[in-house]
């Protein structure tokens, strides 16, 4: 049964453009065996992330997440099961929130600024799907090989 989950999280530290890489790199690598999909946004210190897969996988890998010290004020924004995937093209498709455009984020928010927190899951959910159909997700699915 494919599920897809979206949660929110703050950073503990700042992230770094090479951070954000490195995670990117190793969410690619470990997805792929897992058979796992998403995107991982960052912007304003805060995460927001979709995971779509088999139940029991992303069940397990959102309570990692939860787990890493680097994430604090972890929150589920929505969880469904799915009868397609919406990101299957991303082993773990990444989108630098400050690059997106004022007036998307208006759409899916209270304020021009991205904090998913104030969203919710749907709108989140939304705005995920935009902005993929868009191509503002960058995809690295040739670093799976």
């Amino acid at each position: 049964m494919l599920v897809r989950l979206l949660y929110a999280s703050r950073a503990r530290q700042p992230a770094s453009a090479d951070l954000l890489e490195a995670i990117a790199a190793t969410s690619i690598e470990n997805n792929a065996a897992l058979g796992i999909t998403g995107v991982l946004c960052y912007g304003n210190g805060m995460f927001l992330q979709a995971l779509e897969g088999d139940r029991a996988e992303v069940s397990r890998l959102y309570h990692r997440i939860v787990a890493d010290p680097r994430h604090e004020d972890v929150v589920l924004l929505h969880f469904e099961e799915i009868l397609q995937r919406d990101f299957a093209a991303c082993a773990m498709g990444h989108v630098h929130m400050g690059r997106v455009n004022t007036a998307t984020m208006l759409r899916y928010s209270p304020h021009a600024q991205f904090d998913p927190y104030r969203s919710g899951g749907r709108a989140s959910l939304a705005m995920l799907e935009e902005l993929m159909a868009g191509a503002s997700i960058v995809a690295r699915a040739e670093r799976r090989s």
